[in-house]
């Protein structure tokens, strides 16, 4: 699956679908959880996002650009027309990364309830099939290259608080049992990863971010 360059009142998103649903991990606001998918979105918003109810709206999003069946659905203040694209050993990872507000995950700081939507979103498709086990193994493996890549690249901190991981792969099949960063698919996605998390921070924040009219400001 290709992404989709859609626009809808102003804003980018980006919509990946599939004739056969997919079998995904997803810690989305609409679609999360383990399951079959059939499509993903990923849609930019404005920094003062303020919708209390953002499963309702990705699901308009996706109706209104011809979407049906179940789906999971990433939001970001990133330029989603800034993705960057990865792969390695037939692992294809798509990432936006904002670092606006990047945050340590064991920080002692008061919690956040309503966090800015400045985020690091990772839509990973997989090759082969893998258990539901290897895919919560998958999830953790991404966040290990994510930090890794904050790491070498002199963020000060893990991610941010909203950063959301959707992972796909083949619904039937046999499944592989690891998705450890040693494991075979779970290596190759820890190198796609890392490899679009650092492009990704290469942008420019003037770029990254997305104002309406086309203009862009600091992410």
């Amino acid at each position: 699956m290709t992404p989709e360059t859609h626009w809808l009142d102003g804003f980018p998103l980006l919509a990946w679908k599939s004739e056969r649903p997919w079998l995904a991990i997803s810690s989305a606001v609409l679609g999360g959880g383990i399951g079959e998918r059939s499509w993903v979105l990923n849609a930019t918003v404005p920094t003062g996002y303020h919708r209390t109810d953002p499963e309702v709206h990705c699901g308009q999003m996706a109706a209104r650009i011809g979407l049906s069946g179940n789906g999971t659905a990433l939001l970001t203040a990133v330029d989603v027309r800034h993705a960057v694209h990865s792969a390695s050993e037939g692992t294809r990872v798509t990432a936006t990364t904002g670092v606006g507000q990047p945050v340590w995950a064991a920080s002692a700081d008061p919690l956040v309830w309503r966090p800015p939507p400045g985020t690091i979103n990772v839509v990973g498709l997989l090759p082969v099939r893998l258990t539901e086990g290897a895919l919560v193994n998958a999830v953790a493996t991404v966040a290990e290259a994510k930090a890794q890549a904050l790491a070498q690249n002199g963020i000060e901190g893990t991610g941010t608080c909203t950063d959301a991981t959707v992972l796909l792969c083949p619904a039937d099949g046999e499944a592989e049992r690891y998705g450890g960063p040693r494991s075979l698919i779970g290596s190759a996605l820890a190198r796609a990863v890392h490899a679009a998390i650092t492009e990704g921070l290469r942008i420019p924040a003037s770029q990254a971010r997305f104002r309406a009219g086309g203009a862009r400001s600091g992410c």
